[in-house]
């Protein structure tokens, strides 16, 4: 599968219950102590999913740190998609009858300690390789925002309202018990420089290349965040984008 050398990173699919380990630690770092969410004796951010999914780790090439990874289950089109993460939070029948390749790409975190913009190039990279070598059709998953006041977030969640909502046709139902309904509930005009900064740089990528999201954000206390489902279709990606990402993973 997997297995690139790009900069100064080797990006591989995790071999074994250590590889995974690893990862698990690498996301209660990012997800739990990090960002001050309920601590937990294990020190592993894990769940029953991680046994469905491959793995994807970005090391350093000369120390062998890892700095990056995240998961992505691999879908045959919409039927397969109850098995999905974002099925938990999201009621996601309208994209059950999806005839194409899905793939949902979740739990992308970076070491703290790293803040080099080329590891999200290369992450990207790295899965926009595994996308044409597999006809995939469309990417999904959860794109979370850090803190769980929505007014934190306004100028954001304003901007996903205007210009990035997904289609009726696709669009997300209402599932989870606490959800902030920007779409219905937001009427001011969205401050476009203040949006930006606030937009986690995970869901920027999506948007840049195309994505839509649901109208509503799941808010988890748990972990202290709230996240919008996000898609992206491949044939929407416009070229100049495929074109940046296929260079990268060249």
């Amino acid at each position: 599968m997997l297995n690139l050398r790009k900069s100064r990173y080797t990006v591989r699919i995790a071999n074994d219950r250590e590889d995974i380990a690893a990862a698990q630690r690498l996301r209660y770092m990012a997800f739990v102590s990090e960002a001050g969410a309920q601590l937990r004796e294990d020190g592993l951010d894990a769940d029953d999913f991680d046994a469905l999914c491959h793995h994807v780790l970005i090391e350093d090439r000369k120390s062998g740190q890892l700095v990056c990874c995240f998961r992505f289950l691999d879908l045959k089109d919409g039927g397969d998609i109850g098995k999905s993460y974002s099925a938990q939070y999201y009621g996601l029948d309208r994209l059950a009858t999806y005839k194409g390749r899905m793939v949902e790409m979740g739990r992308f975190c970076v070491h703290p300690e790293w803040r080099d913009a080329d590891i999200l190039r290369v992450a990207w990279g790295a899965m926009t390789t595994y996308v044409d070598d597999n006809a995939v059709d469309m990417l999904f998953g959860c794109s979370s925002f850090h803190g769980t006041d929505w007014a934190v977030h306004a100028d954001a969640l304003a901007m996903l309202k205007h210009r990035h909502l997904g289609p009726k046709g696709l669009l997300p139902h209402v599932k989870a018990p606490n959800v902030f309904k920007f779409a219905a509930r937001l009427r001011r005009k969205p401050n476009a420089k203040r949006a930006a900064l606030a937009m986690p740089p995970l869901l920027k990528t999506y948007l840049m290349m195309g994505g839509w999201v649901s109208d509503h954000a799941v808010v988890d206390r748990e972990l202290g965040t709230m996240h919008v489902f996000t898609g992206v279709e491949i044939s929407a990606i416009p070229p100049a984008r495929k074109k940046l990402l296929r260079a990268v993973a060249g």
